[in-house]
C-alpha cells in the first residue's frame, strides 16, 4: 500500500480512528461517546450522544488531515443501524469528513471483523475458527479457515442488554438471568454454532477488558494482551467477579476503562455464554479488529 488511508469504525459505545500507511500505524484512537445510548428504548439517536459522537469525529478530522490520509472509510454498525434518525448522523459525518458513512449490515460488519482479527497473528491457529466480537448493540460469531464461511450478527451487545435489563448495582440475580435469558435466545437461533470451531479468537473492548483483568495488568497495555491464550476457566472465574462487583468498585479496576464500568457486566456475560458453548478450553486475544480489516480494505 502506497498510500496512507484512514479508518472509521463507529458504533455503540466507541468510534475509533486508524490512519496507517506504507510504514505502519500512524495513528489508533479510541473515544468512549456512547452513541447508542437509549436507541434499543427509543429507536433514535439521541441529541447529546450525537454531539458527543461529532465533536470525537472532530478531533479525527484533524488527525487525518495532519497525517494526510488520501483515503477514508466510516464504517457505522449497530446504533446507526437501528436509529429512525440515522440520516441526522450521516450528514454529520459527511459534513467533517467529506466521506459518506456507510453503514454496514451485519454479515459485512462480521466479515470485517473476522479478516481484522486473524490476519495478523504469529500463529496459524487451529480451524475452523470462530471469532466473536462483542459490541455495545450487537455481537457478531464469524466462522472460517483462511475467509469466513458462516457469519451472523445477533441483537445483543452490552450497551442494549445492561439498558434493556439492569437497574441495580450490581445486578440482582434476577437481572442477570434475564440477560442470560435473552443471550441463550439469541444463540439457539443463530445459524453460527460456537461448538463447530476449534479456536475461538475474541476481539474488541468487552474482550480485551476481560483480557486485561484475566492478566491481572496494572494498566491497559495492547502489546501484553495481543494475542494471549487465556485459560476458559479464568475468564468465566473473572466475569463472575465483573458481575457481581457494584459500579464503583469496577472503577477502582487499574484494568477497566471508566466508560465501560457500566456495561461490561451484560458484555461479559455474553462472551461467557458464547465460551461456554464453544466447549474451547481457551480464548486468543486479538486486538486487531473490525478497523484493521477496514483498513486492509483499503489497500
Amino acid at each position: 500500500m502506497a498510500e496512507t488511508v484512514a479508518a472509521f469504525d463507529c458504533g455503540t459505545n466507541t468510534v475509533k480512528l486508524l490512519v496507517t500507511g506504507p510504514d505502519g500505524d500512524l495513528v489508533r484512537e479510541m473515544r468512549m461517546v456512547r452513541l447508542g445510548e437509549g436507541v434499543d428504548r427509543t429507536g433514535r439517536l439521541s441529541d447529546e450522544a450525537l454531539a458527543r459522537t461529532f465533536a470525537a469525529i472532530d478531533e479525527y478530522a484533524v488527525l487525518v488531515r495532519e497525517h494526510g490520509a488520501t483515503r477514508l472509510r466510516f464504517c457505522a454498525t449497530s446504533a446507526s443501524r437501528d436509529a429512525v434518525n440515522a440520516d441526522t448522523f450521516r450528514a454529520g459525518v459527511l459534513e467533517r469528513l467529506g466521506v459518506e458513512p456507510e453503514v454496514v449490515s451485519g454479515t459485512e460488519e462480521a466479515a470485517l471483523a473476522f479478516d481484522g482479527a486473524v490476519r495478523h497473528l504469529a500463529s496459524a491457529p487451529t480451524t475452523p475458527v470462530l471469532v466473536v466480537d462483542v459490541g455495545g448493540g450487537s455481537t457478531e460469531l464469524v466462522l472460517g479457515d483462511g475467509a469466513p464461511t458462516a457469519a451472523h450478527s445477533m441483537d445483543i451487545g452490552s450497551v442494549r442488554l445492561h439498558e434493556r435489563h439492569v437497574r441495580a448495582d450490581p445486578p440482582a440475580p434476577d437481572e442477570v438471568a434475564a440477560i442470560l435469558a435473552d443471550v441463550d435466545t439469541a444463540l439457539d437461533a443463530c445459524p453460527v454454532d460456537p461448538a463447530r470451531a476449534a479456536t475461538v479468537v475474541g476481539v474488541a473492548g468487552t474482550v480485551t477488558t476481560i483480557a486485561a483483568g484475566v492478566l491481572g495488568l496494572d494498566d491497559y497495555d495492547r502489546d501484553a494482551i495481543d494475542q494471549a491464550v487465556l485459560a476458559a476457566d479464568d475468564v468465566h472465574a473473572l466475569v463472575e467477579r465483573i458481575v457481581a462487583m457494584p459500579r464503583a468498585e469496577r472503577l477502582r479496576q487499574p484494568w477497566l476503562h471508566p466508560g465501560r464500568a457500566d456495561v461490561i457486566d451484560a458484555g461479559a456475560l455474553i462472551l461467557d455464554r458464547v465460551l461456554t458453548r464453544s466447549g474451547a478450553s481457551s480464548l486468543v486475544v486479538s486486538e486487531s479488529d473490525i478497523l484493521d480489516g477496514i483498513a486492509w480494505s483499503l489497500r
